[in-house]
């Protein structure tokens, strides 16, 4: 379709069925739960929304939000209302962008779990800061009332829900369940199937032994493995006109209900503020406005903790604490489930808590035995957490980077995530300010069991000794809810250079000013950095003084691999010296290195779609990235020198050649010319065309991360997740911020809109978008389409 055939629609439906007014006056009356908003669509499909009052500007976000990503919406609702299993089965796939659940009726059993304790409905009941502050109410109110208007007199032609029974109106809580699920998603709801699915052992058992890799596989099995994120802000001492300059590059799923969407949002004299929002939260989460821009990374503190219960003998739904009994809290929760006949039955399961928190069932090679002597249950600091709304409210209306500190101080109630910042007058922000909980490393050392000894250093899980009362978690005096640290005891650092973070730790956000003294669950200090850290600072260091907005736009598009730099050539020195050009494979068999050798030495070290080589360093360095560090490198890591190393291929190793014999192996099977371009082999598919996808592998350290999907057969044929909404924000003398950005998998999941895959095909080419922030700048848009929504 058109673009102008797509605006005509949207135009003729907007007349039709929301009573169009040609003006909105200043002074004209509202009426009794009135909702008024204008929407001046820009190029790519991006909506500025404008009204006089927060509730018309969240109708105004609904309604443009539905209009594009109905169905994944409708999905989000289905999910968080617990009714997958009544619409689609309880076999169905869970939602991944909640946690997911192997299937749709432990996502629903989880969800209604969370329903039936009401913990949602509590917490925004309660006054500000701990519910939601009134501006955010109205928001909130007026999105639903835009959401379901589209709903009753908007056209469904996205394929994946038109005509679907499940897509139905929803309510307010719906929505602040939806923002409660996104709030947990790093602690409880990234342990669906683990708490669904726990129940008391049936006969003698013990617990069972501990891996040497528990550690890895606790993260593994808890973290946000689908969400990382490239912060960098520039301060006056960094930029050609001494004024600030920030990236922002969340990694986040190109699919589902975790995608971005970009808006800008206007209440006169209130708020005007542009950037991207996670689905259905109609807030501002990554953006900037006219004095401060900022964006999130995702952190490493640890938001949950877990606890040990030891079980009293011959009962085991009852634990010991400070030597008396205490009974397990037994919920019966019951889901509706559609059945194969198509008739509706129930089904009931029940699900056990202790004062701590759910009780959980071994997840994949993690040994949570629920036995007859001992149990684990999760702790998440993020319980009860609504204030996130009130956080994101105030960033969008801070001037600078002291408001971000202040708004985040203010309402704790950012989770998972860190907070990197650039303002006008050339400040650079790291914040660590965020959810976490209170456990001290004297806590730590003196309360966890033998699980926790091993695995809180290595990753700063905590298992405590859930026996004791002595070993809860602790409170400072300026936390706002017991059980976390306060905004004084986090890393905040303010620089005139720079900062920036890459998913590390706070250690190294300014290696000239190293963080320090903050406790393991907050992160490590003084270990080894990752491959994107060590390209950031790299990069930035190369450029200090210099930096312009285009600048920063060149940084993360010159798509460098960091672990090509270190390792390339020493890998096509390895190849070249194979006897008889064979390459050793890991199954004992050798493959012909044929034009590999080459194409790694000839290769320029950038993941753009014209670099040939890159997909072959790719797959290597995926298999070799496995390997211990001290035996990948052979100068080892030391944290006196944490960028520049470890260096230097340990090409001694046969597991380094086998990885690369594997790599060459996988390519010839799948018909791939080692030399190949990039993009040919690299590549997401949009109503048919195949669209080129720049950038790499957090292992290559690539800053424009993409984490493809793998077809042995054909190649990177899909993202997984990956650079999302991008914005590059400079200041100027000026008053108009000067920004570029880019949603790299466009505004609307629908293929049948003109907005479905345009700006994928501008990342195709590494292309951005002019932000049109003040208002001269929209009205000059040679694409401006102008809906005014009265309800």
């Amino acid at each position: 379709m058109r673009r102008g055939t797509q605006w005509g629609a949207v135009l003729v439906a907007a007349a039709t069925v929301l009573a169009t007014v040609s003006s909105i006056p200043a002074g004209a009356a509202q009426p009794r739960h009135g909702f008024a908003a204008e929407i001046r669509y820009t190029e790519y499909g991006i909506p500025h929304i404008k009204a006089r009052d927060f509730a018309g500007l969240g109708y105004g976000y609904g309604f443009a939000a539905a209009t594009d990503n109905i169905c994944a919406l409708a999905d989000t609702y289905l999910t968080v209302g617990a009714r997958r299993s009544r619409f689609l089965g309880p076999d169905a796939p869970g939602n991944l962008a909640f946690g997911g659940g192997a299937n749709s009726l432990d996502s629903d059993l989880y969800f209604q779990q969370v329903n039936d304790s009401r913990v949602v409905e509590r917490t925004v009941a309660k006054p500000p800061p701990h519910g939601p502050r009134a501006q955010v109410r109205d928001v909130v109110r007026g999105y639903v009332a835009g959401y379901n208007r589209f709903l009753r007199e908007g056209e469904i032609t996205d394929p994946a829900c038109r005509g679907a029974d499940w897509v139905r109106p929803i309510t307010e809580i719906d929505v602040y369940r939806h923002f409660y699920a996104l709030t947990t998603l790093g602690g409880a709801g990234g342990v669906v199937d683990s708490i669904t699915n726990a129940a008391p052992p049936t006969g003698q058992s013990a617990p069972a032994p501990i891996p040497a890799d528990a550690a890895a596989r606790l993260l593994d099995s808890l973290g946000n493995k689908d969400m990382g994120s490239n912060a960098i802000a520039v301060g006056a001492e960094g930029t050609a006109n001494g004024r600030g300059v920030l990236l922002g590059n969340p990694h986040y799923p190109w699919h589902g209900g975790r995608r971005f969407w970009q808006s800008q949002l206007t209440v006169p004299g209130e708020l005007d503020v542009s950037g991207g929002s996670l689905l259905g939260i109609p807030l501002v989460q990554v953006g900037f406005n006219r004095d401060v821009a900022w964006s999130h990374t995702v952190s490493t503190v640890i938001p949950f903790g877990l606890y040990e219960v030891s079980l009293v003998p011959g009962d085991p739904t009852s634990y010991v604490v400070d030597g008396r009994p205490e009974r397990m809290t037994s919920r019966p929760v019951a889901v509706p489930v559609r059945n194969q006949d198509g008739s509706i039955g129930t089904v009931e399961r029940t699900l056990y808590s202790t004062r701590y928190g759910p009780v959980l069932s071994p997840m994949p090679g993690v040994p949570l035995n629920w036995t007859t002597t001992s149990a684990y249950a999760i702790r998440d600091a993020n319980q009860g957490n609504m204030r996130g709304l009130n956080t994101w409210f105030e960033l969008g209306r801070s001037r600078g980077t002291k408001d971000v500190t202040d708004a985040l101080s203010r309402t704790q109630g950012a989770p998972w995530v860190n907070t990197i910042a650039a303002d006008r007058s050339g400040r650079a922000l790291f914040s660590d300010i965020q959810v976490v909980p209170h456990v001290t490393d004297e806590l730590a050392t003196r309360c966890n069991t033998p699980l926790g000894q091993q695995v809180f250093p290595r990753s700063g899980i905590s298992v405590l000794d859930g026996s004791r009362t002595d070993c809860a978690w602790g409170t400072d005096p300026d936390a706002l809810v017991p059980g976390i640290f306060g905004p004084s005891r986090m890393p905040v650092l303010t620089r005139r250079d720079y900062v920036e973070n890459s998913n590390d730790s706070a250690w190294l956000a300014n290696p000239h000013q190293p963080i320090t003294g903050y406790p393991r669950v907050m992160g490590d200090i003084g270990e080894i950095r990752n491959p994107r850290t060590r390209m950031g600072i790299t990069a930035v260091e190369e450029r200090l003084g210099t930096f312009t907005r285009q600048g920063m736009q060149d940084l993360l598009f010159a798509n460098e691999s960091w672990s090509g730099g270190q390792a390339a050539a020493a890998a096509a020195e390895m190849c070249a010296a194979f006897p008889g050009g064979l390459a050793p494979t890991s199954d004992g068999g050798a493959v012909e290195v044929g034009t590999a050798c080459t194409a790694l030495s000839t290769w320029d070290r950038t993941m753009n779609v014209d670099s040939r080589g890159g997909l072959l360093f790719e797959q290597f360095w995926l298999r070799a990235s496995e390997i211990d560090a001290d035996d990948l490198w052979r100068v080892p890591f030391d944290a006196a020198d944490p960028v520049a190393t470890p260096n230097t291929l340990n090409t001694a190793n046969p597991l380094v050649a086998q990885a690369l014999g594997d790599a060459i192996a996988e390519l010839r099977a799948a018909g791939i010319a080692p030399e190949a371009p990039l993009g040919e082999n690299h590549y997401v598919v949009r109503n048919g065309e195949r669209i080129p996808v720049p950038g790499g592998h957090h292992e290559q350290g690539v800053l424009n991360m993409i984490i493809p999907g793998w077809d042995p057969a054909a190649g990177d044929v899909e993202v997984v997740h990956g650079s999302s909404h991008i914005q590059v924000v400079s200041f100027t003398g000026g008053q108009c911020p000067d920004a570029a950005t880019l949603l790299t998998f466009s505004q609307s999941p629908n293929p049948n809109s003109p907005h479905h895959a345009d700006q994928t095909k501008l990342f195709a080419k590494r292309g951005w978008v002019t932000s049109r922030f003040c208002e001269r700048d929209i009205q000059s848009s040679p694409e401006l389409r102008v809906v005014r929504l009265r309800g």
